[in-house]
């Protein structure tokens, strides 16, 4: 028996070693995660997001949503590459996951079954792998990965067209309500005793953001939990997956984002004040850098809005991030940061419905922080203030606003404020924050 017979052997007594586990756990019982999850005949479905958002129990949602529909257990396969026993599995060995999933359930070759393949990027070449699977087999496929850009580069070139992209982001206030016990069911009526218990838990999910395992930990143990998710995506997502070679530049530009949320950032201005620290750095790993953080969804980048590519290019992007829980955890004990924080979670809300998010600015009326667009075409213009109690703060959000309303013909214009809420006569709408983020659902 030769090297390669020998490792093909024992690469598939861990792959049986493994389908036993799966099909020996109970699914667990979980809060229904409100993201939309097709499957379509012929193409995979894959769910993408950062890490810890839940992409794996949204995998399992879907497994008992199957099983519900009367599709037995031994049709549905789930294998995490992530696990460190398939340490050294590579594209030659996609094949025994067949034989060996076929040998334990030869009944199942003429049935239509469900894969689900969880961080699958890890492999070098999967995309070759599924595709057979999506021409060739009876097989449903669902992939998850946490990088944008190395799942898109590979649907791009080898999955195109064979696709359904979804992203997965930490639990909505809804479903933070849910998982929270705060409410069984979101109510559709406000009044004034569901209104308080709104409030309340809009202050605990403001602080403590929407990763599910931060429910119901002390303040220092969520604290310790999110440092390392930051560190994960550092380390696993940036610095092993491109190489990174200077990673003292790469936490000092992380830190310089999360404690400046919602800000117009400047590579240019960053890399100076690294140069007087005495940081060495050039101008165009910085720009990687955020691009890569960019695509382990730690960070997301809003443009200008403008028609030209130009203008695009050289205005500075807003940089906001993932989940107000980490912004915290990052600017803890200073209340000047809760507006920014706030524009941050009214970013992260409208993420989960808008096509597309753009911030405006006029040239002479001031900055409207978003712009989002439907996938109607149908476009909306927003401001974010803490209060409009200080009547220059209100006379300032609501001039931008009825500026860029009229110079881009966008009549929906609305101001998200902590805890205000009235409509101004010319038609500016003024609501508080939770109701709006409860607006946001699929």
């Amino acid at each position: 028996m030769n090297l390669l017979q020998r490792e093909k052997i024992e690469m598939k007594t861990v792959l049986k070693k493994l389908l036993d586990e799966y099909y020996e756990f109970n699914l667990p019982d979980m809060v229904r995660r409100q993201t939309d999850f097709p499957m379509f005949p012929r193409k995979a479905t894959v769910i993408i997001g950062m890490r810890r958002t839940g992409k794996t129990w949204f995998c399992y949602q879907k497994m008992k949503d199957l099983m519900a529909e009367g599709i037995d257990r031994s049709r549905i396969l789930y294998l995490s590459f992530d696990d460190d026993r398939l340490f050294g599995f590579d594209i030659k060995d996609f094949q025994s996951i067949l034989d060996v999933y076929y040998a334990r359930y030869p009944e199942n070759k003429e049935k239509t079954c469900y894969f689900f393949f969880d961080e699958i990027q890890l492999i070098d070449h999967w995309e070759t792998f599924i595709r057979r699977l999506i021409d060739r087999e009876n097989i449903q496929i669902v992939l998850t990965g946490s990088s944008s850009k190395l799942l898109g580069t590979e649907i791009a070139t080898s999955l195109r067209g064979r696709t359904y992209v979804c992203e997965m982001f930490p639990l909505s206030f809804s479903e933070y309500l849910i998982a929270a016990n705060i409410f069984s069911q979101i109510p559709d009526q406000f009044g004034s005793a569901v209104e308080a218990k709104l409030r309340n838990a809009l202050e605990k999910y403001f602080a403590s953001g929407g990763f599910p395992e931060t429910i119901g930990l002390s303040v220092f143990e969520r604290q310790i939990l999110l440092q390392g998710y930051v560190d994960s995506v550092l380390f696993r997502d940036v610095v092993e997956r491109y190489r990174i070679k200077n990673i003292t530049a790469l936490r000092y530009l992380i830190q310089e984002i999360l404690h400046s949320p919602g800000q117009k950032f400047s590579v240019n201005k960053f890399y100076n004040s690294l140069k007087s620290l005495g940081i060495e750095c050039d101008k165009n790993s910085l720009y990687a850098c955020i691009d890569h953080l960019s695509d382990a969804f730690l960070f997301s980048k809003v443009p200008v809005y403008s028609k030209s590519e130009r203008v695009r290019r050289v205005n500075p992007a807003k940089i906001y991030t993932v989940d107000t829980g980490i912004l915290f955890t990052a600017l803890t004990g200073n209340s000047d940061n809760n507006g920014p924080i706030l524009e941050n979670m009214v970013f992260n809300g409208l993420r989960r419905t808008a096509r597309s998010i753009e911030y405006v600015q006029p040239a002479e009326s001031g900055e409207v922080d978003f712009i989002a667009s439907d996938h109607f075409n149908q476009s909306k213009l927003i401001q974010v203030a803490w209060s409009l109690s200080d009547r220059r703060t209100f006379e300032r959000e609501t001039r931008a606003l009825i500026a860029a309303g009229e110079s881009l013909n966008i009549s929906d214009r609305t101001i998200i404020t902590w805890d205000e809420e009235d409509e101004l006569s010319n038609g500016i709408q003024i609501i508080p924050v939770w109701k709006f983020l409860l607006s946001q659902r699929f």
